[in-house]
């Protein structure tokens, strides 16, 4: 098996494509849902933001309030970087549990869904392909001004808060070009699904895998042997 990481840009179409993916018979790590599960009350990350931000920051329901603590860290890069030691090494561990049952499962790739994939660059050194989902400035201004119901210049500050799609359309090995009709993109993740599925990437991964699985058992045994002996 091996990772493939998929990501875009606000309402160039990243959803839908990745909803494709997932009609597909494609699993699908959507690193945003993590975010949100590692957060839920009880956990050692709900705990450790509670303590560090207090109890402001809750609903009612206990649950932490997300755009409250979003406008906390918004202007204050401390406490940015303060949320981020917190929840990142969380969020990259409950992904990886669910790379390796996927791995388990014997599916060739899995789908890592994040939405900040080349501006952190945490996760890039892991992916054998990435995918931008990229649509053209104008077309991508309109959808979020009908999406969102924003003006011109509230869509551009937000368009403008982000990597440049033509950047990231830069750095990806793969890219779903998505100005046209929902058919025109759907053929073409048909394209991609076919190429993955006809990768070789998962058989040297299985291979190395199965190596270190190997050694490590060899290791053992010898161990075994000369505390019998």
């Amino acid at each position: 098996m091996f990772l493939v990481g998929l990501t875009g840009g606000i309402a160039s179409g990243k959803s839908a494509v990745s909803s494709m993916l997932r009609e597909l018979g494609c699993p699908i790590i959507d690193a945003d849902v993590v975010a949100r599960k590692v957060v839920e009350p009880h956990t050692p990350a709900y705990s450790r933001i509670v303590y560090h931000f207090g109890p402001d920051i809750l609903l009612e329901n206990g649950e932490i309030d997300r755009q409250k603590l979003g406008q906390l860290i918004f202007t204050n890069e401390e406490k940015r970087r303060l949320l981020n030691s917190i929840t990142h090494p969380e969020i990259h561990k409950a992904m990886l549990k669910e790379i390796v049952l996927y791995f388990l499962r014997g599916y060739r790739y899995v789908v890592l869904d994040v939405p900040l994939l080349f501006e952190t660059r945490r996760l890039t050194k892991f992916l054998n392909h990435t995918v931008v989902v990229y649509c053209d400035p104008a077309t991508q201004l309109s959808r979020l001004m009908q999406r969102d119901g924003l003006t011109q210049e509230q869509a551009e500050q937000r368009v403008a808060a982000q990597m440049p799609l033509n950047e990231k359309r830069g750095l990806a090995s793969h890219v779903i070009e998505n100005s046209g009709s929902r058919e025109d993109t759907h053929r073409q993740v048909l394209r991609l699904h076919t190429k993955l599925e006809d990768s070789m990437d998962f058989l040297l991964v299985r291979v190395i895998a199965i190596a270190a699985t190997a050694g490590l058992s060899g290791i053992l045994l010898y161990a075994a042997k000369i505390l019998l002996s």
